[in-house]
């Protein structure tokens, strides 16, 4: 091996390897255009890696769906030897990797966790020597295994571990990577190599022409050379006609001028490449296959370089080039190579015949979801669906298998894939199976066809109770705003005892349902939800199941400290970032439900930041939880981010309100009282349509009454706030009544409102957040009214505030403490309220007397009183001085 003019880079990858064995690992890409000499600066670190275990890995693009394939490559020979202990402990995680029979629901969605596994694993390995990672066109890296190595190379800095890859320019490669570029030969270096090469010194011109024609590319260089008789001056001419272009079509030339039996090697390595199986293709002999590589050799024809396999391939005829890849994939399957690896060129056929192929494709998909990989199963699934009958059975589980995939990436997709599916299976048990599959929560946004569907298999399924269990399940998930089926749900939880997996499943969607109508008092559902988690244990994969669902009816129902460390242990097993999502989504409203709007807030933004919610599938239960949660924080950001991530279209009526309630609290915080009170009343009629009435997930009523406070109709304020409070003893949890005596307390004068907000303050003492709002509106009652317990109340309530986190409602009962407050005076009586709204709806004196059927001197004296106590001198500072008397904020 030559190499010239790579002294440099040679040297800092030799310090490197001396850093790292000191145990200050490092990363390094090596970039530049093919045939720069990329893979000979990998080979030459070799020499210099004494006391390393050097771990190499070519990678391909026929295997670029090979999942974790270059993890393999790189791990596989060190497995070999003592796999049992290495794989023990944390690096356990990295067993689906490299064992083909891993039990599919052993590692659920495992990529990341497979990730962290082979993190360990290489510290293991390196815990006994240094290590050496080399990895050639890392353009062709799989997926997987190019987000272990960069989480790895991030990694590296206090490990004996040195990483150093090959790439071509422009390709993807590792972020975080010291970039070591390859330039092009010297015109001095060129003339170096041309001597070594050829024996003799070569002419000034013939050096200049080498250079034009390669532009210092090596392996160019070398097959200009191949094709000249000596470095002179009358060569030059010669020189010039190769260009890169003509250089393949000269490679290709040459190749036809070779035996039969040389030519079939090289299209069975253009074809497999750098495998052992490579004479076998070709039909050679193991003497045989050396001769040709003898042959090819002499010939120039140098079949371990990348360009000319390249070459050789893209020669063949589309039809001859298709035969040897049909070839090359039958051989490797007979042969025992993963199922992955035979997929991965199966892929590459226009046609796949035999029905091992789509036995393997099968295989294949099922390795790659336990790898974590369902993108790359769905890929080999429809693969293999191209080749089975229109009606079989066979394809009906393909599509189911598809459709499970697809679960974890496109919902939509996998319900109309299992659709297709059912009516394939001629056994109504076998399509109740299949349509299981699907989660439940994925099911609210079915179309009609799918929900008739569902129906028509269950009222054909007689026998299996657990299967009728699950389907019932998903039949009122799919009819979940139908207010008929939401109506007996409370009654049919009475029927269920929980005693089966599918039993406990189908009273969660029966628990929601009893939530969203409050047909059942919180605390019996409370009680039946605590029952239902207590027998589930912590996982992350519950967000593709009907569990969040049982989380969400536990936070409504007052309930949510239960559900605080089940939540805390799934999201520490987390492996996707789906999972991690929709569980910090769940800890996001959950924590708001316990009165920490701090830690809500800051769990909502990681769950927003990681971009998987677009109100669909299983996001909508996440979806609509964090709803509540930014209209609970009244934060536009948040609000604004939850609006943009939902796409135009057609959802069940519940949801849509749900969307229109966010845009209403949108426009309230924007100053557009009067569309956002339109916006939320549609929104109510929307809900009560549907039958979801809970007063604590959909606080439509009392939001409604402190805009119509904030517009001064004080009455209809009144009214609202009152509706709010019917709803909330008819559910019973005790967030949800103290928040609308709170509000209705701030709205009606004297004592009687009073005594209301000091009973808010009493329902709520468990939730810190909602108890600061109620003791700020009674502090504030009392110290226009002059009551000494004012400063006590307003510094508990700022105190609570401050360790719930909420800092906006901590400074604004601060300027209440200092007295620099805007307002929160509520002292008019209930006469002074109602003339002070007549005058805010722009009546004069003497209409408001005929409306109240008083004189209008007795107007006059409630206006007079009404400006004294809100320190106004006319009528057009009234509406201001109200609003800010009762800012809808708090």
């Amino acid at each position: 091996m030559i190499l010239l003019e790579r002294t440099d880079e040679l040297r800092r990858l030799a310090d490197a390897l001396r850093r790292a064995r000191e145990g200050r690992g490092d990363r390094f890409v090596i970039t530049g255009p093919l045939g720069c000499g990329k893979s000979s600066l990998l080979d030459a670190i070799r020499p210099h890696a004494k006391g390393f275990r050097v771990l190499t890995a070519d990678c391909s693009l026929l295997e670029q769906d090979f999942a974790f394939g270059v993890a393999r490559q790189l791990l596989d020979p060190v497995l070999a030897h003592d796999c049992a202990r290495l794989l023990d402990g944390p690096a356990g995680l990295a067993r689906p990797v490299f064992e083909e029979d891993t039990p599919a629901d052993s590692v659920f969605a495992v990529q990341e966790a497979a990730i962290s596994g082979l993190i360990a694993l290489v510290g293991a390995i390196s815990s006994e020597r240094p290590v050496l990672l080399l990895i050639d066109d890392l353009q062709w890296a799989d997926g997987p295994s190019l987000r272990w190595l960069a989480v790895l190379a991030a990694m590296l800095e206090d490990q004996p571990v040195l990483l150093v890859a090959a790439t071509r320019d422009n390709a993807r490669g590792l972020r975080e990577c010291t970039e070591i570029r390859l330039e092009p030969l010297s015109h001095k270096a060129i003339a170096e190599l041309v001597e070594r090469r050829t024996g003799r010194h070569p002419d000034e011109e013939f050096v200049t022409a080498c250079h034009a024609v390669t532009g210092g590319n090596p392996m160019f260089l070398c097959a200009v050379l191949h094709h000249v008789t000596s470095p002179t001056a009358g060569q030059v001419p010669h020189v010039l006609e190769l260009r890169p272009a003509r250089l393949r079509e000269r490679l290709v030339r040459d190749l036809a001028t070779q035996p039969l039996f040389a030519q079939d090697f090289a299209k069975a390595a253009a074809v497999l490449g750098e495998d052992e199986l490579v004479g076998r293709l070709a039909g050679l002999t193991e003497e045989r296959a050396r001769e040709a590589q003898r042959v090819l050799d002499q010939a120039g024809l140098v079949i371990s370089r990348p360009v000319v396999r390249d070459a050789i391939e893209e020669s063949m005829p589309v039809a001859e080039r298709e035969d040897w890849q049909a070839k090359a994939v039958r051989l490797l399957h007979d042969n025992g190579r993963p199922a992955e690896q035979v997929a991965a060129r199966l892929l590459a056929l226009s046609t796949v015949r035999g029905g091992w192929a789509v036995e393997t494709l099968g295989e294949a998909a099922a390795t790659a979801m336990r790898r974590g990989a369902p993108e790359v199963a769905a890929r080999y699934l429809r693969r293999a669906l191209r080749t089975v009958p229109e009606a079989s059975e066979r394809r009906a589980r393909l599509l189911v298998d598809l459709a499970t995939a697809e679960r974890f990436f496109d919902p939509a997709a996998s319900v109309r894939h299992i659709a297709s599916a059912v009516p394939l299976f001629r056994d109504v048990e076998q399509r109740a199976a299949a349509l299981v599959r699907i989660a439940p929560t994925a099911l609210g946004s079915a179309p009609r066809p799918v929900r008739d569907l569902i129906d028509q298999v269950a009222a054909g399924l007689a026998h299996d109770q657990e299967l009728a269990y699950r389907l019932e399940a998903r039949q009122r998930c799919a009819w979940h705003s139908d207010p008929a089926l939401l109506a007996g749900s409370a009654q049919r939880l009475g029927q269920i005892s929980g005693a089966t997996p599918g039993a406990r499943e189908l009273q969660i969607v029966l628990l929601d349902a009893a939530m969203l109508t409050a047909r059942l008092p919180a605390h019996e559902v409370a009680a039946i939800a605590s029952t239902v988690l207590a027998q589930e244990p912590p996982h992350p994969r519950h967000v593709h199941t009907a569990l969040p669902l049982l989380i969400k009816v536990l936070a409504v129902a007052d309930a949510a400290h239960q559900a605080v460390p089940w939540l805390d242990e799934a999201l520490r097993q987390a492996a996707t970032t789906v999972e991690q999502a929709l569980i910090r989504a769940e800890q996001a409203f959950v924590l708001m439900h316990l009165g920490k709007p701090g830690e809500a807030h800051a769990a909502a933004e990681r769950a927003l930041d990681l971009a998987v919610l677009d109100w669909r599938g299983d996001t909508t239960t996440a979806a609509i939880g964090l709803a509540a949660v930014a209209m609970d924080l009244r934060d536009p950001d948040l609000i604004g981010k939850l609006l943009t991530s939902r796409r135009d279209r057609d959802d069940p009526a519940g949801v849509e309100a749900v969307y229109r309630m966010l845009h209403a609290m949108g426009d309230a915080l924007a100053g557009e009282h009067a569309q956002a009170l339109e916006r939320l009343l549609d929104c109510g009629r929307m809900f009560d349509a549907v039958g979801w009435r809970n007063p604590v997930l959909l606080p439509w009523c009392v939001n409604v009454a402190r805009l119509h406070a904030q517009l001064g109709d004080f009455e209809a304020a009144r009214e609202a706030a009152a509706e709010g409070w019917d709803r909330a003893v008819e559910w019973g949890a005790p967030i949800g009544i103290g928040r609308a005596l709170n509000v209705l307390g701030r709205y009606t004068p004297g004592a009687q409102g009073a005594g209301m907000l000091r009973e808010a303050v009493q329902v709520l003492h468990a939730n810190p957040f909602e108890r600061a709002k109620a003791l700020l509106q009674l502090g504030a009652r009392e110290r226009a009214d002059g009551d000494p317990q004012a400063q006590r109340h307003l510094e508990e309530a700022h105190r609570l505030a401050v360790e719930s986190g909420a800092e906006r409602l901590a400074q604004r009962i601060a300027e209440e403490l200092d007295g620099n407050s805007p307002g929160i005076v509520v002292t008019l009586t209930r006469a002074e309220f109602k003339v002070a709204g007549l005058v805010v709806r722009g009546l004069t004196n003497a209409e408001i007397a005929d409306e109240l059927a008083v004189t209008s001197r007795a107007i006059e004296k409630h206006l007079t009183n009404s400006f004294r106590k809100l320190g106004i001198r006319r009528r057009t500072e009234l509406p201001g001085a109200l609003a800010r008397a009762y800012p809808p904020s708090a």
